[in-house]
């Protein structure tokens, strides 16, 4: 069955509509507004095995901000519906991917208590025109909606698109190891408590 959530979020800021399919090579359709978030997003999706529909129509004349922010809260809230009560998922992710001369390790557990912790360079400056600050903001965002356990950690980097592609290519590999079913569990939930 096929694993999906689909969002649609409106406020006086964004218009933002989501769909997501999990396990799915299937080419994503991304148009956030936001050139380089759209890359960085379709880099996600890639590595992630996660099909995305999504569009935002944004207060861009303002900056970026509420379009990348709102979209880390769409995306989470439909991430949520597509694991449902998390039967028979591996649960935790992790993996440290090197990008030229970018090195960044990302750890997930789909834990149902959401946590976001960055620790690397600080994410002040910009890509062209994206405000580095903003991934921090999509990444809390996520985190939050989706009920992520989330750490990224930067160990270095000198090309400033390469430290953001290493840490959203990481975040779809994470979360594809953290949502791939394991069948030793035979429908069970990963957890002594019973639920997650």
């Amino acid at each position: 069955m096929e694993r999906k959530g689909s969002v649609t979020r409106k406020t006086g800021e964004t218009e933002v509509s989501v769909e997501l399919v999990l396990d799915s090579v299937k080419k994503s359709e991304i148009n956030s507004g936001v050139p380089f978030f759209d890359h960085m997003l379709e880099s996600m999706s890639k590595h992630g095995r996660v099909r995305m529909k999504l569009t935002c129509a944004g207060d861009r004349a303002v900056d970026d901000h509420h379009s990348v922010e709102d979209i880390g809260i769409s995306l989470g809230q439909a991430l949520k519906q597509a694991l449902g009560d998390k039967t028979g998922i591996s649960r935790f992710g992790h993996v440290t991917i090197p990008m030229d001369d970018a090195l960044t390790l990302v750890a997930i557990d789909l834990s149902g208590r959401p946590y976001y912790k960055y620790t690397g360079p600080e994410l002040t400056g910009s890509v062209g025109a994206f405000n580095e600050e903003l991934t921090d903001e999509f990444l809390r965002a996520l985190a939050m909606n989706a009920g992520i356990n989330l750490h990224v950690k930067v160990f270095y980097g000198q090309n400033r698109h390469h430290v953001h592609e290493t840490i959203f290519k990481a975040l779809g590999i994470a979360l594809y190891m953290a949502v791939s079913k394991d069948e030793s569990l035979r429908g069970e939930v990963l957890s002594t408590k019973g639920t997650i």
